[in-house]
């Protein structure tokens, strides 16, 4: 497969390049995992999911992880014959055409755009919470939750352009003290059930998909805990800041995929097995807590003894720094695939800039920030006139969804078209590049259209799909205003062969 490369073809690159070899194995792992904020996505989703189905969230949790492995899997199968920081909008551009890969590249901003303004809001009350000031942190429409969180939001941005080591060497703070809490937090729940403490004894019934009571409860269950998985194409986002950008942010990406899955079927079948399922005295469904889970079975779980306070303010510091190391990851891959468009000619050249110290998309960066405070400003301002029983910043995680399942989605399908000539070579090459990236891009694109039928016309329906419509009235006036790519000029519609790889 030869073709002319993206960088011969695409407008000239900028002459700083970001910073190459800089990520080890351990620490693009660490991104990977961090970008998903566990304790942030478990806290905020898993007990709605038990809302949905009961005591089959266990299972829920397990096979939300099957689409996004068989993604994981086309992710390095692209990665390695092209490692380019636009990932998916490049992949699906030399799939499916201009079109369709902009998209993706859009959908991938929408995304990352509309989680900010939840991430920063959590991020400011559980810094409250922490220090003891619960009337503050216990109202997220409090002022001073909203200036704490714009200041997190330039923080993190702050941190960004600093420099990947920087990032990287903060994750692995903020994830250890995260990931240490999750395991101890489930270790003593399990313990206490095992003393009689708990609500019920774990069983292999909550690992039985045909006890969800309905097919589309257990469509939207699913799509819950798909969100808790997202973030780890982080790693791919940052391949060429990593080293060997072929085969690390694969193999990443798998390790990652694989941690999140054991970790968070651990938590959910020690909460539930601890909590319970109801709706009152403070089981999971209880409606006073059902977006706030850690936050509430954290004193119930260790106690109030000298060690259990402690224990406890070290799971709100956990819940914190969660969300504080995911709005950190979540600019990371967002201002690298607008650095990448920049490159290839589908946006201005200016989001291309490079800062010359920090070998960081310093514009792309920036941009992303300021969009992002300015949508929390709007988002906030919105509370109490909203049309829904939720808040405008919930519905914007709901929404981010529909963004997900399309750009992983069409990554899955694209590794099978690109690779098609090539699925009878082996029988590896027929199921790692064919046929399971295939089910799983499948599975996701219908995840993003059951999300859109079914919340027609909600809230959500209109930040998500008016977010991805939003993108198009842009890609035609770019079309006219700097052509090339438009055209199909700068990125053939095939693979790169080995001689024309993306500068490592």
């Amino acid at each position: 497969m030869t073709v002319s490369s993206p960088a011969a073809s695409a407008p000239d690159r900028p002459p700083v390049r970001l910073r190459a070899g800089a990520l080890s194995l351990t620490a693009s792992v660490v991104i990977g995992v961090a970008s998903a904020g566990p304790a942030y996505s478990l806290t905020a989703t898993l007990g709605l999911v038990v809302l949905a189905v009961g005591w089959q969230a266990p299972i829920v949790a397990l096979l939300a992880f099957v689409p996004m492995l068989l993604v994981a899997i086309a992710y390095r199968e692209l990665n390695a014959a092209e490692p380019d920081p636009g990932t998916t909008f490049v992949w699906a551009t030399r799939a499916f055409g201009p079109l369709v890969g902009w998209l993706n590249g859009w959908a991938i901003v929408i995304a990352d755009l509309l989680v900010m303004a939840s991430l920063a809001q959590v991020s400011a009350q559980y810094t409250f919470l922490f220090c003891g000031a619960d009337g503050i942190g216990s109202r997220p429409d409090d002022p001073r939750v909203l200036l704490l969180g714009l200041g997190y939001i330039v923080a993190m941005t702050w941190v960004a352009v600093r420099g990947i080591t920087l990032s990287a060497r903060l994750q692995a703070v903020l994830l250890t003290v995260e990931f240490v809490m999750l395991v101890v937090f489930a270790v003593v729940a399990l313990i206490r059930v095992a003393l009689g403490d708990g609500t019920a004894t774990p069983e292999l019934s909550w690992f039985n998909p045909l006890a969800i009571g309905s097919f589309s409860t257990f469509v939207d269950a699913l799509l819950l805990m798909v969100f808790i998985y997202w973030g780890w194409d982080s790693v791919m986002s940052t391949n060429e800041e990593t080293k060997d950008p072929r085969r690390t942010p694969g193999r990443s990406a798998i390790i990652a995929t694989i941690t999140l899955v054991g970790l968070y079927v651990l938590v959910t079948v020690a909460a539930q097995a601890f909590a319970g399922i109801g709706t009152d005295s403070g089981g999971l469904a209880d409606p006073e807590h059902v977006d706030d889970i850690l936050g509430a079975l954290g004193s119930a779980v260790f106690g109030d003894s000298t060690i259990g306070t402690i224990a406890v303010h070290l799971l709100l510091l956990m819940v914190l720094t969660s969300a504080a190391a995911s709005t950190q990851t979540t600019i990371l891959p967002t201002s690298r695939t607008t650095y990448s468009m920049a490159l290839h000619g589908a946006l201005p050249a200016r989001y291309g800039a490079v800062d010359p110290r920090y070998r960081t998309p310093v514009v792309s960066t920036v941009v992303f920030g300021v969009a992002s405070i300015l949508l929390y400003l709007v988002l906030s301002a919105l509370s109490g006139r909203w049309g829904s029983t939720e808040s405008p910043i919930v519905d914007a995680v709901s929404a981010c969804g529909i963004g997900i399942g399309i750009y992983y989605g069409c990554t899955g399908l694209a590794c099978a078209w690109l690779y098609r000539n090539r699925l009878r070579d082996s029988v590896r090459d027929f199921l790692m590049r064919g046929l399971l990236p295939t089910l799983g891009g499948a599975m996701l694109l219908f995840a993003a259209g059951w999300t859109a039928v079914t919340e027609w016309p909600s809230p959500v329906f209109l930040l998500g799909v008016g977010g991805m419509l939003a993108g198009l009235p842009i890609y035609f006036r770019l079309s006219r205003t700097m052509p090339p790519y438009f055209r199909g000029e700068t990125l053939a519609r095939q693979l790169p062969g080995p001689a024309e790889a993306v500068r490592e």
